[in-house]
């Protein structure tokens, strides 16, 4: 059967590899000629265009499963509403109806808690980040479109791994950090993550919302302090962000989140259940 990934990221890339090693055809939307280029040489089938314009996918009957893990890229001329939900708008209708799943990667974001609270799918969502409320949009859209009842909604926590340790260069040159050393950081490996989605299309039920996180949720000061055990760097100095920043806006974001839903449909075994596990394979690896 073939697949479509949009957005063939840090996530979606993987899960187009994994796919493509079990012997699926796999398409990729991508807005880069470049970006077109790296993906044939792998193996995956480039569709060259911009969602937020408008696009035509590939005719295909076999057409089976479409992930959309559409970032955003600050970059670029469109705003964050516009790539998120526009673009999830554009995907959807160039989908046919025979479609069987649709796994929308949305954001742990969409919450808005902030004193530690337990969170899980059923928790209220009230978020005050332009990101959030992006993906709590897209995700209304999903539920109110004629393919909803395909809908798988993963609502990731922060994504780390190879390439992607949050304040790595400041560890190392043991400068201060402009991080908030309390409150709650929920993670999940980017392996894992992948590998949570090919469970999800395997075996969630339809329509279906699960939180993907490791379980584990981590104090700020812990995660940061065995990175830099791990590195051989001084202990971290932590120093608390300017109000009005991007920085301070994740700071006051503190919750722990449940995956009870997660670990009951999908039974995923998780090859990092800890940021301890994680950090060390990737530390070890470099």
């Amino acid at each position: 059967m073939a697949k479509l990934v949009c957005g063939c990221g840090y996530l979606g890339k993987r899960v187009a590899l994994l796919w493509k090693q079990a012997g699926h055809e796999v398409f990729a939307v991508t807005r880069s000629s470049r970006r077109a280029d790296e993906l044939m040489q792998v193996g995956i089938r480039p569709v060259v265009g911009d969602l937020t314009d408008g696009i035509v996918l590939p005719e295909t009957a076999s057409l089976d499963t479409v992930l959309f893990a559409v970032g955003y890229d600050q970059s670029a001329d469109r705003t964050i509403h516009e790539v998120y939900v526009h673009g999830l708008r554009s995907a959807l209708n160039a989908l046919p109806d025979s479609l069987q799943r649709f796994i929308y990667i949305s954001s742990t974001g969409v919450y808005g808690q902030t004193a530690g609270e337990l969170v899980d799918e059923e928790s209220p969502c009230d978020p005050s980040r332009a990101g959030g409320i992006a993906c709590l949009a897209a995700e209304r859209l999903l539920s109110q479109h004629r393919l909803s009842s395909r809908g798988i909604v993963l609502r990731l926590a922060g994504l780390y791994g190879p390439g992607r340790i949050p304040k790595l260069d400041s560890l190392r040159a043991g400068a201060s950090l402009a991080v908030s050393s309390s409150g709650y950081l929920n993670l999940i490996h980017i392996d894992d993550a992948a590998r949570v989605v090919l469970a999800a299309e395997a075996r969630a039920p339809l329509p279906s919302c699960y939180v993907v996180s490791d379980g584990c949720p981590a104090k700020r000061r812990d995660f940061y302090h065995e990175a830099a055990r791990l590195l051989g760097s001084p202990p971290p100095r932590f120093e608390e962000p300017a109000a009005g920043t991007s920085a301070y806006a994740r700071a006051t974001s503190s919750k722990r989140l449940v995956t009870t839903r997660l670990q009951r449909d999908l039974a995923v075994t998780l090859q990092y259940p800890t940021f301890r596990e994680g950090l060390a394979a990737i530390v070890g690896s470099r």
